[in-house]
């Protein structure tokens, strides 16, 4: 049975109700964990006012600010979770971000520094919180990314983002090399598209979501709340045995040929 009773979660990336995010962390609040919010801070506090409202009813004890492009930031999000928490058992990482004029067009003409962006926020990020979250996992652990067919696929409008994506995905596999002995788990899940905040950047999302229900196996996309479902999973001692992996949470897309 899926039980996360008395695990500390601490979930990154809740923007909207439309979030992978929020999906998994509503799942991981029905499994019982405890939770803790990371939002990203904007001057005039709108962003904080929404993700608030929002995980309201899923009683986080944690609601902390968490840009992971300012190293001070992330500094005091771990240093809360260990004067508030203790400890920590899981870290959801569902950060992504890349300028949109560079996930279209040509890929050879993809600025530097939105090369650099790119692999920052989204590849890099997860290197740097689980080295902050690796102390804190004493008892063990498990991390879970989000990731896109764009990593291992040319996608139409996806650009430099598959190439942070397929960073991404190499950095699961060094960081659960190394936290492994540790007994601390590193898993990504490789999403179907979603219309999400994120994904209304990458040109023809609607297109790409019609035609993953015509193609798919299971002739759908897939939602939030199942994502959420996988990552909890993933969390779970069920799935104990399992680390280093990319699980697609696609309907079936992954596997077809065309």
């Amino acid at each position: 049975m899926l039980d996360l009773t008395g695990k500390n979660a601490l979930v990154t990336g809740i923007a909207n109700n439309r979030s992978i995010a929020w999906g998994i962390a509503q799942q991981l609040h029905k499994a019982g964990a405890n939770l803790g919010i990371t939002y990203l801070s904007d001057e005039k506090g709108k962003i904080e006012k929404k993700v608030a409202e929002l995980v309201g009813p899923l009683n986080p004890t944690l609601f902390l600010p968490c840009n992971v492009q300012n190293d001070e930031e992330v500094k005091s999000t771990f240093k809360t979770i260990r004067e508030k928490w203790g400890s920590l058992d899981i870290l959801i990482h569902c950060l992504a971000f890349a300028n949109k004029d560079d996930l279209s067009g040509d890929f050879s003409q993809t600025s530097r520094e939105g090369f650099r962006t790119a692999l920052d926020v989204s590849t890099y990020s997860l290197v740097q919180l689980a080295g902050a979250a690796k102390p804190l996992m004493n008892a063990g652990g498990s991390i879970v990314t989000l990731s896109y067919l764009g990593a291992v696929r040319a996608v139409p409008n996806y650009n430099v983002m598959g190439v942070a994506k397929a960073g991404l995905e190499a950095s699961v596999r060094y960081l659960a090399a190394e936290l492994g002995s540790a007994n601390i788990r590193v898993n990504a899940i490789s999403a179907g598209p979603i219309r999400t905040l994120a994904s209304s950047a990458v040109g023809g999302i609607l297109d790409m979501i019609h035609h993953v229900e015509q193609v798919a196996p299971l002739r759908r996309t897939v939602t939030q709340i199942e994502v959420g479902n996988a990552a909890a999973f993933l969390c779970s001692d069920l799935a104990s045995g399992i680390t280093g992996q990319v699980l697609y949470v696609d309907a079936g897309y992954e596997i077809m040929g065309m």
